[in-house]
């Protein structure tokens, strides 16, 4: 693809002319050119970030933000280090695709404590900068994987050939310090599950005086094979994967601490299955926190790097599952123990074991532990998430507007990056001390829809709904075919105060459509009793909630014409949308299934077995959780949709599925996607001719002429 002279593709420039699918899909659903990833100097004088030159741009590059003089100035130029295409290892490649990451140039980066050096990968290759001249250096001309500074910034770590290097930054000596032969066993990588299913992403932690390192070992040889072929490319090697399927055995995972001397400490092996996350500061010994193959007892253990022993400083348990909070447990720079635990129906924030949120604020993250803590929460109003801090003796809210806020930075300095109603890009704001001392410009792109939900509490249960019809319609203008479009599952929510989160639902209202998007029960927001009320009970309780928001938004709005229902989703909306077609024909008319699951035996462990338990155990759970048995019920029109190359749910949901509906004689409708992930579509012209074509298709199933 040809660059222009400003370094972006031609096709960049041109943009008037591109239908709101095409620039959805070019744009990354209206993301790119929003700054991320914001990391505050220790004086609080400075912030790096990750942003890409325009809102058509995917590639990145690193900014500095002097808040002292104001001043902007770009760090690291994705586009003059790699003007063309990027070369990722395979490990980049999975991190990536378990982070859902499209963008490219400078994707993620790494810094000392004193701010000095940054350490980032781009096209496989390590670069560092520094941050005092501006130089910026290719280290290792390779196949890097998650660098990062020691804490005192004279030497990088990276992942290689699954093996942990260590690299001086002054001589460029570069050596490994733990690894082994073998294609099963790596050093300093997540595994699947914890990247996919408890969003760690990281295998090795730098002890602070930069000295040795908690390393990660993972062993697979024992995980089941899956295999991906692409039918589209015959001459093509198969993608082979090592795959945890409910059930079957995890990869094994042990710890270490390596010394740059070579020297080697195991840790003391304990009895949990899932290494849930690692911290090591300042502030006390390393912590380590695993859970149970069930899921119903998490542990927290501080570890002694001299022997490898450990000792229990917390524990949690619960009948359903033991819910994981990202950034605890912690400790606060003078030591104290910082964590998230389950209580008088919320999720509060706990340091030293004292409560210092209230009953009423659901934590749904902490950002940073220092000397205070800064997290985000929920109040009473689940569609709308804030960003909180700790001061001595209480607890402040920093995001003033309506809206959904993501916070970084530190408790003192912080960083607000605030999606709203009114604006379809981010505001991104620096506080210091609870005052906006600084802006910083983002460039997304104007995606040219307003959308206009209505938000609706509805049902006995309280449902959080909003309605979207098409734009102008007047009530009692017309009956409208109804499509819901939701996700329904855990773990993510549709239902949010931010203009981003309605865009393809408006653009479906517009196609004549009244959209009803309903989180229900399981749905993050509002507090463990709500999120487990689904153990056991998927197929039931999500569906369920659908219906009774549709019936209940119904009964208020009469334009709505329950003799035309359509659903659509993807993931977990995709398994509700076939399940809605399958077990209620007397609601649902037509169903779109993108990527679903439908068998879940064959999802992975930590997902499965939290809802579900193991196939082996509870094997009328899965059953009736399940959609293959009820394929002879089907009666309505069903399309599914499905990536050839997903590795996260495996286009083997769909294929049987379908091979069950064959056989027992039920019509239905199959596309396949060449060459697509668990990612929906990213080319433009794929991404805008498959909504076109389910828009068409539900159309003709309703029976819709217009």
């Amino acid at each position: 693809m040809a660059l222009g002279g400003s370094g972006l593709p031609e096709w960049g420039l041109v943009t008037d002319d591109l239908s709101f699918l095409r620039k959805q899909a070019r744009t990354q659903r209206f993301t790119l050119g929003a700054p991320k990833e914001f990391r505050v100097s220790p004086d609080g004088s400075r912030l790096l970030y990750l942003r890409a030159e325009s809102g058509f741009d995917r590639r990145n590059s690193l900014w500095q933000l002097d808040l002292r003089s104001g001043s902007e100035s770009k760090v690291v130029d994705a586009a003059e280090l790699l003007p063309g295409e990027e070369d990722l290892p395979p490990e980049e490649r999975a991190r990536r695709e378990r982070a859902r990451e499209t963008a490219g140039g400078v994707v993620g980066y790494a810094v000392d404590d004193a701010f000095t050096v940054v350490a980032f990968p781009l096209s496989g290759k390590l670069y560092t900068t520094d941050l005092r001249t501006g130089a910026t250096t290719l280290l290792v001309d390779g196949a890097v994987v998650d660098p990062r500074p020691d804490p005192t910034g004279t030497r990088v770590a990276y992942v290689g050939q699954r093996q942990l290097h260590v690299v001086e930054l002054g001589s460029g000596a570069d050596r490994v310090v733990v690894g082994e032969p073998g294609e099963d066993i790596a050093w300093g990588l997540a595994e699947f599950i914890a990247a996919e299913e408890m969003g760690r992403v990281r295998g090795y932690w730098w002890a602070p005086d930069g000295r040795s390192l908690l390393v990660e070992r993972t062993d697979r040889s024992a995980v089941p094979r899956w295999n991906i072929a692409d039918p589209a490319q015959p001459e093509a090697p198969v993608n082979t994967v090592a795959y945890p399927a409910a059930g079957t055995t995890n990869v094994d995972v042990s710890l270490s601490f390596v010394g740059l001397d070579g020297s080697r400490v195991d840790v003391e092996p304990g009895d949990w299955e899932y290494l849930v996350s690692a911290h090591w500061s300042a502030g006390g010994p390393p912590l380590i926190t695993v859970q149970s193959r069930d899921q119903r007892r998490l542990e927290v253990y501080s570890v002694d790097p001299q022997d490898g022993s450990t000792t229990l400083v917390h524990t949690e348990s619960d009948p359903d599952w033991v819910e994981i909070v990202a950034g605890v447990p912690a400790w606060t720079a003078d030591g104290r123990l910082v964590h998230v635990s389950a209580a008088d129906g919320g999720y509060r924030l706990l340091v030293d074991g004292e409560p210092v949120t209230e009953p009423g604020l659901q934590v749904r993250s902490v950002l940073d532990v220092g000397d205070e803590v800064l997290f985000s929460a929920s109040d009473v109003d689940s569609t709308q998430i804030h960003v909180y801090r700790t001061v001595p003796g209480s607890v402040q809210r920093l995001s003033t507007m309506d809206g959904v806020h993501i916070g970084s930075g530190t408790a003192v300095v912080a960083v607000l990056s605030s999606w709203s109603l009114a604006h379809s890009g981010p505001e991104v704001s620096v506080l210091r001390d609870g005052h906006p001392v600084a802006k910083i410009a983002s460039y997304t792109v104007d995606p040219g829809i307003e959308p206009n939900p209505m938000w609706l509490t509805v049902g006995e249960r309280g449902l959080r709904a909003a309605l979207l019809l098409p734009t102008g319609h007047l009530p009692g203008s017309g009956k409208l075919p109804v499509l819901l479009d939701p996700y329904g599952g855990p773990h993510a929510q549709r239902v949010l105060q931010s203009r981003n989160a309605f865009l393809t639902s408006q653009w479906l209202a517009d196609q004549g459509f009244a959209v009803l998007v309903t989180d229900g029960r399981g749905t993050p927001g509002r507090g463990p009793v709500w999120e487990k009320e689904i153990a056991g009970r998927l197929a039931e309780i999500t569906l369920a909630d659908q219906v009774d928001a549709l019936h209940a938004v119904a009964a208020e709005y009469p334009d709505l014409d329950l003799d035309k229902v359509a659903i659509r989703g993807w993931s977990y909306g995709g398994y509700l949308a076939a399940l809605a077609v399958l077990r209620r024909p007397d609601v649902f008319h037509a169903a779109v299934a993108g990527a679903p699951v439908t068998d879940w035996s064959l999802y992975d462990t930590h997902y499965t077995e939290r809802y579900l338990g193991r196939p082996q155990d509870e094997p009328e759970s899965y059953e009736r959780n399940s959609l293959i048995a009820d394929a002879p019920s089907l009666r309505r029109a069903l399309l599914i949709v499905h990536g050839l190359a997903d590795d996260n749910v495996f286009v083997a949901h769909a294929l049987r599925l379908s091979s069950a509906l064959l056989a027992a004689g039920r019509p239905h409708t199959f596309l396949p996607l060449a060459g697509a992930t668990h990612i929906s579509p990213q080319a433009e012209e794929v991404a805008e001719n498959l909504m076109l074509t389910q828009v068409a298709w539900i159309k003709r199933e309703l029976g819709v002429v217009r």
